[in-house]
């Protein structure tokens, strides 16, 4: 499955594969799939969300949180246990998604607070910015 993916989006400078992690270590599959790119000529990063990605919404919202910052990160069912009562508290029901872009675009207002609470984007940025060279 891997090789038609990367033959597909060869002609693209950078894939990215961001999944969530579920609380696993996906770091020996990411090394096999991001080998698998460079033998196929693609180039790709791999970053799995600590648990889920909706952690990184969440990240930016503390302030409506009730638990601690690392309560959540070690949650490894974030999605359920947390992000579905900021959705409806604070999401948009009528809107695509039930509002999720519009806290995912109020997080990213404060990047950098984003990529202090998760480490694995942080980590992400410096490989993108390595490949980049700048």
């Amino acid at each position: 499955m891997s090789e038609i993916i990367f033959e597909s989006y060869v002609h693209k400078y950078l894939l990215l594969f961001i999944p969530d992690a579920d609380g696993k270590d996906r770091s020996r599959e990411f090394a096999i799939l991001e080998k698998e790119a460079r033998e196929k000529g693609a180039k790709l990063l791999c970053c799995a969300a600590c648990q889920e990605v909706e952690a990184w919404v969440l990240a930016g919202h503390l302030d409506k949180l009730d638990k601690h910052w690392s309560e959540i990160r070690a949650d490894p069912s974030v999605k359920d246990n947390f992000f579905a009562d900021l959705l409806s508290r604070y999401g948009d029901p009528k809107a695509a998604g039930g509002g999720r872009e519009r806290l995912m675009l109020e997080t990213l207002e404060n990047y950098r607070g984003l990529l202090d609470r998760s480490g694995e984007l942080k980590d992400l940025q410096t490989r993108i910015q390595n490949l980049l060279g700048s």
